[in-house]
């Protein structure tokens, strides 16, 4: 591994191979809670081999010992808790829990899973290691994009202003959409690197891509609009590094990696031999792939030189007749870990959410104490500035920031100003820190 390293020799095999998937009723569990750290530990490994390129041993260990699977349905049974419980727990007058880290770990689990899934899954191994549960990450990450989508006609991506005498489950989740955004977002990457495998995935996966989610005419939507672009202020941003970040006239026309993803997914869904094969052009289809081409200027075929390829492929298209839906009947997987855990957890929702209001996310002030010292252990300052794309940003205004809070040493100000207006949402989670860091 890197010169700096989070796990000692050793360890990053033992925590791969504990690795297990735990159902809705689970989150939030003392072996849950333990697994959460874990895979942190990891993601945050993982990045940190990524930036030094030595050699990648989390992706390696994971298809070693068969663990992707186990990562994509944990992936979405924490989905589904969100979808499921989350709102019952929001709901419930008599929860008024004088700490919420606990959930909203359980909140964050799903943007790790994803993070470690989008580090790892540049590699084909990657994969092809997920065997039947591709079928299943292919559709997270189409319901991902959908929603993304969905959200940003109308109204676009979300903001963190808001009401400032918000309950702390209230703040819950407006952190909780805002984290959604960026899931969204990682669930893109991840999708465009199965694309990468487009040859050598089962006909059951390519069959779900292109005919049952039509994912090319989904990528065009995502294009038309952008929403990992923005105008605030009469300025345009664009997200970029976990942040919204303000974009100069002069790089305007500089293709972001996140757009650069939705084509390098339609060129390969679109020009591969296999996907062109499989591939309905129906007239639909035809009309909305068309609308690439007011997209393809020259700016961007110089940035991406391939893109030329789609280019003459539009202009083909353009000239021929269109296909009529194909209704073969054809034997096929179908993706089974959602319909399961429905299935399993059919009318049990309410009932799951009282049970982890009593026994899991009202924690005793000795409880938050011992975690506060695990969270320290966990989250080590010089691995995430290690691992952070850029110089570190004001938690309030996001400007370049050079002062950290001298309590817990992990959030970043610009002015002492900033930390004041911060200190209602910060204090909580800021004390616990701090009790964490003196019980070391």
């Amino acid at each position: 591994m890197g010169d700096l390293e989070l796990l000692l020799p050793g360890e990053a095999d033992s925590l791969v191979q504990q690795l297990r998937s735990f159902p809705p009723q689970e989150m939030g569990s003392e072996g849950w809670s333990q697994q959460h750290e874990n895979l942190e530990k990891l993601n945050m490994q993982a990045i940190l081999d990524a930036t030094v390129s030595q050699g990648e041993p989390i992706q390696e260990l994971l298809v070693t010992y068969g663990k992707i699977p186990a990562l994509v349905e944990e992936l979405i049974a924490v989905e589904m808790w969100k979808l499921k419980v989350f709102p019952v727990l929001c709901k419930l007058e008599d929860f008024k829990p004088l700490n919420t880290f606990p959930i909203y770990m359980v909140v964050h689990h799903e943007a790790s899973l994803i993070n470690l899934l989008e580090t790892v899954f540049f590699h084909k191994e990657v994969c092809e290691s997920a065997d039947d549960t591709l079928l299943d990450l292919v559709d997270y990450c189409h319901r991902k994009l959908t929603l993304l989508v969905g959200k940003t006609s109308h109204g676009g991506p979300p903001k963190e202003e808001g009401l400032q005498d918000r309950t702390p489950m209230q703040e819950l989740q407006n952190q909780a959409e805002l984290m959604e955004f960026e899931i969204s977002l990682k669930a893109l990457s991840v999708l465009r690197y199965i694309t990468d495998c487009v040859d050598s995935l089962s006909l059951s996966t390519l069959s779900r891509m292109l005919s049952t989610h039509n994912l090319p005419c989904l990528l065009v939507e995502l294009l038309e609009h952008s929403p990992w672009k923005r105008q605030e202020g009469g300025k345009l941003q664009q997200f970029e590094g976990g942040r919204w970040q303000a974009v100069t006239p002069s790089e305007q026309q500089k293709l972001s990696k996140l757009e650069g993803q939705v084509w390098i997914a339609l060129y390969n869904l679109l020009l591969s031999p296999e996907a062109r094969a499989r591939y309905c052009l129906t007239s639909f289809a035809k009309g909305q792939l068309l609308k690439l081409r007011a997209f393809l200027t020259d700016t961007l075929l110089d940035q991406l030189p391939n893109l030329a390829d789609l280019k003459g492929f539009l202009a083909h298209l353009a000239l021929v007749e269109t296909q009529p839906s194909k209704k073969d009947l054809v034997l096929e997987q179908i993706p089974e870990i959602w319909q399961r855990l429905e299935r399993e957890n059919k009318g049990k929702w309410q009932a799951i959410a009282k049970h982890q209001l009593q026994h899991v996310f009202s924690p005793s002030e000795q409880d938050l104490r011992l975690q506060a010292r695990r969270w320290a252990e966990t989250y080590r300052l010089d691995v995430l500035e290690a691992v952070a794309p850029d110089r570190p940003r004001c938690a309030y205004c996001g400007a370049e920031a050079s002062k950290r809070c001298s309590r817990c040493q992990k959030e970043w100000y610009c002015c002492r100003e900033c930390q004041v207006k911060h200190w209602e949402k910060h204090g909580k989670a800021c004390v616990l820190a701090a009790q964490g860091n003196r019980a070391k």
